[in-house]
């Protein structure tokens, strides 16, 4: 049986850069992905489609960690997880700052859909913030 989460995401885009591993305090793999999604829409005033990139960090531990390390820009993946915050404070000054992201519970490769292609995406990957 599967594990119900009350708060879930599934997101299916394509990754902005590499993977970066890293470790945390207590050893445990962890991997952050910076997954680009896009959306469209049709300008009731110009008639004209509007095209918008939206860039999520993604977060996954332990084996699931592992088995992502290895992907690499342009990878067309679904991301299931919940929506989660966190505060943490910068080295340069002492205001805490917000930042959301997707902890991941699977994350999946997936065939390149038909004309979609990473370059033509209209943005860059989010800014890195602290694990």
């Amino acid at each position: 049986m599967s594990k119900i989460y009350r708060n879930a995401i599934t997101l299916k885009g394509f990754l902005g850069k590499n993977a970066t591993p890293r470790t945390n305090a207590n050893r445990t793999p962890i991997v952050v992905l910076s997954l680009a999604t896009k959306s469209s829409y049709k300008d009731k005033h110009s008639g004209e489609f509007v095209s918008r990139t939206d860039w999520h960090r993604i977060v996954a531990f332990g084996r699931l960690a592992d088995s992502a390390k290895s992907l690499v820009k342009g990878a067309y993946v679904e991301v299931e997880g919940e929506l989660q915050s966190r505060e943490y404070t910068p080295d340069s000054d002492g205001d805490k700052r917000r930042v959301w992201e997707v902890r991941a519970h699977s994350i999946t490769q997936l065939e390149h859909p038909p004309r979609a292609a990473a370059e033509n995406l209209d943005a860059e990957p989010a800014d890195e913030v602290p694990a």
